[in-house]
């Protein structure tokens, strides 16, 4: 495990990016089906729509492949993400009241079908994209009796329970990243300590029997260098300032 970079990538595992590729999915297709041109001249709210649900998915994905290098990053594109899923949920409850309705009540059946449906897991494999398009698609049917398949007011109402699970799910990302933020700060002081521990570790000599590099390990008499072949090969050195070892 690296002293110095922060685990990146894997975002495919979370269910806040998942949710947010069927946002994404989900909003296109509404927008192509209730926001036609004719109603939207400047092409405004169709577009802002659309780039709201791209830049809540795109941000989770630049995020999780920043924060190698940048916790700070990560955090902000975190944010910036389920800041324009809250954006792309406020044209959708502007939507439902043109059209005379308002948003789902949470005690409202279909709302409580669509918040209780579960994601599946997603698993890496050596075919990652094509595997993870066959699972997203296959998790995005469960929700398309709503999406897909009913009127605009059910597909609007369904985008918002998603997009409130996808926002509640960055949000505990958020304070996650807050908590390892402040236990193991960021790459600047790790590359600090990583190397204030390298300077104060003694440089491994190299076998006297194969010349491999040795390594420091420690036996009932104390620590010494052994070499990095071992078994293979036997060879110890003293490691200078101890007792010398005694067979």
């Amino acid at each position: 495990m690296s002293k110095i970079f922060n685990p990146s990538g894997g975002y495919r595992k979370l269910h806040s990016f998942n949710f947010a590729t069927i946002i994404h999915l989900g909003t296109i297709s509404f927008c192509k089906r209730y926001v036609p041109w004719k109603d939207d001249p400047l092409g405004k709210t169709f577009g802002q729509m659309i780039g709201a649900s791209r830049s809540g998915k795109q941000n989770i994905i630049e995020g999780s492949e920043r924060a190698k290098t940048s916790s700070e990053t990560e955090i902000k594109l975190t944010d910036v993400a389920k800041a324009s899923l809250n954006e792309l949920q406020g044209d959708l409850e502007d939507y439902l009241v043109q059209k005379g309705s308002i948003p789902w009540s949470i005690r409202n059946p279909d709302h409580q079908a669509v918040f209780a449906i579960m994601l599946d897991e997603f698993e890496y494999s050596e075919d990652v994209l094509h595997d993870y398009w066959t699972y997203l698609l296959g998790q995005k049917k469960k929700f398309d009796p709503w999406l897909e398949k009913r009127d605009d007011i059910a597909a609007a109402n369904a985008l918002i329970v998603l997009i409130q699970r996808a926002t509640g799910l960055l949000g505990r990302q958020l304070t996650k990243l807050e908590t390892a933020f402040l236990e193991t700060g960021g790459i600047r002081e790790r590359m600090t300590a990583a190397r204030l521990e390298a300077r104060a570790e003694p440089a491994a000599p190299q076998c006297p029997e194969c010349g491999e590099p040795m390594k420091q390990r420690t036996s009932k008499r104390g620590p010494f260098w052994g070499c990095g072949a071992y078994p293979k090969c036997k060879g110890v050195r003293q490691i200078e300032g101890e007792k010398k070892m005694t067979p």
